[in-house]
């Protein structure tokens, strides 16, 4: 289920992701040039590489449903719902919680902003997309099946953070993110899943 699940997951290149299971879902579309209309699209924070109003109106449709955070809202048309971290709703039988995602020892992403991370349920499995987060102590606290972790540092956490991150969540497969676009190189994804080899299995996705 896991592994069916996982061939589901697109990286479409940094933060942004598509699952194809049954509903179309984006997370943080950025530098989309083309793909299928979205049946839900997930914005974790207002900042131009998550929040990208154009790439938004290249997927949505008259029936899309955007979940975001109140600052991303503001430059967004449509369908439009505002959650915090704690809050949870269901779109089209898709169960999806905002949790916390913020820095702990940088001020790109202030704990203040409640930005978010969210975690899905989709086909009996748990999928966390962490958003521009370092380690924080609610990853303690998250359940999953899938993990979607930043990798690169300078604005998130590093790799050796997100391997503490990875260890502190154990979900049954961790999929580095955040790289290779702005900030980050692979060697980033590489590190990341040589330290948690024989602990936790790393998908490196290829951005399509």
């Amino acid at each position: 289920m896991i592994q069916d699940m996982a061939n589901k997951i697109v990286w479409l290149g940094h933060d942004s992701f598509r699952i194809d299971a049954g509903k179309t879902i984006y997370f943080d579309p950025y530098q989309v040039s083309s793909g299928p209309k979205a049946d839900l699209i997930l914005i974790t924070h207002d900042h131009f590489d998550h929040c990208s109003p154009d790439d938004v109106a290249t997927i949505q449709h008259s029936g899309t449903v955007i979940v975001t955070e109140k600052d991303a809202a503001t430059k967004l048309t449509g369908d439009v719902r505002v959650v915090e971290p704690g809050e949870s709703l269901t779109v089209d039988g898709i169960t999806i919680e905002a949790v916390p995602s913020y820095n702990t020892d940088k001020d790109f992403h202030p704990k203040r902003n409640a930005w978010l991370g969210f975690i899905v349920e989709i086909e009996g499995v748990r999928v966390y997309h962490a958003g521009d987060s370092d380690v924080i102590p609610e990853m303690n606290d998250i359940t999953v099946d899938i993990a979607l972790l930043p990798v690169s540092g300078t604005y998130v956490m590093t790799a050796d953070q997100a391997v503490k991150a990875a260890l502190a969540i154990n979900p049954k497969l961790a999929i580095p993110m955040h790289y290779g676009t702005i900030v980050g190189s692979d060697q980033d994804a590489i590190d990341f899943k040589k330290a948690l080899e024989g602990k936790i299995e790393v998908l490196i996705l290829q951005k399509r």
